[in-house]
């Protein structure tokens, strides 16, 4: 796609703590941007506590990327949405504000020409909403990137983690199988996410009751709900380095943060009722303890996630509604 045709896009980049990251998926960003010059980058650094704003504004004006990024201070954590709802607001409200908004983690890395494939891509189709990348992690190894709506069927194939359930749940388990050809998919990572201005006008701007995870997929399940369709393109490749913006990896068995258990609840309450909510509740707990079980009948020893059970309990339909403790 010529420069002249192409769409317009801002990216959009939440930081917290991870500047040096951050640095460098802006460096992985300049030839992408000198290719397709109307692009912007808005970094908002939702208050990091270290001297992350001071790092970012430095690289910025020392590389000379100021013409077309830049940083915004939120002042306050508030969270993923509301992060990257402090830049599409401020994008939006431009006199020629842009046709798309990437959203990337900052812990990401940009292949050569994934921003032309998915300019390339959202030209073609006006009927896509939202579009993620193919990504890999630190060792180049895939990374989910590709998934289905949550269920109570796929809530009780995530507890049980048996090898016979999850076969005969396959096509209710949330990661999908991933090929190498653009898929209609439900729903995509934020880690990467690319999603069409008047998508957004439709869905309202993402869901600030999310401090972090599940908003991507009730974005991805707002914009379904106004006729938008989802995809993703394999020929847009990112590198994440799982878990560092987050605090979440898979090296690391930790106690799963509460704001997790918050936004699996909301996301059940909100868009499918509370008793859907209370039966996806019952349906994971009933497949942890068939693989607590099975575990202790097959005297199989192994890492496993600490309090994990009390804390889904403590952080059910059972005992809080949709809002944050």
């Amino acid at each position: 796609m010529n420069r002249q045709g192409a769409p317009k896009l801002t990216i959009v980049i939440v930081n917290y703590c991870t500047a040096e990251l951050l640095v460098d998926c802006l460096a992985s960003l300049v030839d992408e941007i000198a290719a397709f010059p109307a692009t912007k980058v808005l970094v908002i650094d939702n208050a990091s506590v270290d001297n992350s704003a001071h790092v970012i504004a430095t690289a910025i004006a020392e590389r000379h990327w100021s013409d077309w990024a830049q940083l915004i201070p939120s002042g306050f954590n508030g969270g993923f949405a509301f992060g990257n709802n402090i830049a599409l607001r401020a994008a939006m409200a431009d006199e020629t504000p842009p046709d798309l908004f990437w959203m990337l983690n900052p812990d990401t890395r940009v292949f050569p020409g994934t921003l032309g494939a998915l300019l390339d891509f959202f030209h073609s189709r006006p009927d896509v909403g939202i579009v993620g990348s193919m990504l890999f992690d630190g060792d180049e190894h895939p990374w989910p990137f590709a998934f289905r709506f949550p269920s109570f069927l796929s809530e009780l194939e995530r507890g049980a983690c048996i090898g016979i359930i999850s076969r005969l749940l396959r096509d209710h388990r949330v990661p999908r199988s991933m090929g190498n050809v653009p898929e209609q998919v439900d729903w995509v990572s934020g880690a990467s996410l690319v999603v069409r201005r008047e998508t957004l006008e439709a869905t309202g701007l993402m869901d600030e009751g999310y401090f972090l995870y599940y908003e991507e997929t009730d974005l991805c399940l707002k914009a379904r709900h106004h006729g938008w369709t989802c995809w993703y393109l394999p020929s847009a490749v990112v590198l994440h380095i799982a878990g560092q913006s987050t605090g979440l990896t898979e090296t690391a068995v930790r106690r799963i943060p509460g704001y997790w258990f918050d936004a699996r609840r909301r996301y059940f309450i909100m868009n499918h009722g509370r008793r859907y909510a209370l039966l996806a509740d019952i349906s994971w707990m009933a497949g942890h303890m068939l693989w607590r079980a099975l575990r202790r009948f097959r005297s199989r020893k192994g890492r496993i996630v600490p309090s994990l059970f009390r804390d889904f309990v403590k952080g059910s339909a059972f005992f809080h509604g949709p809002q944050a403790r």
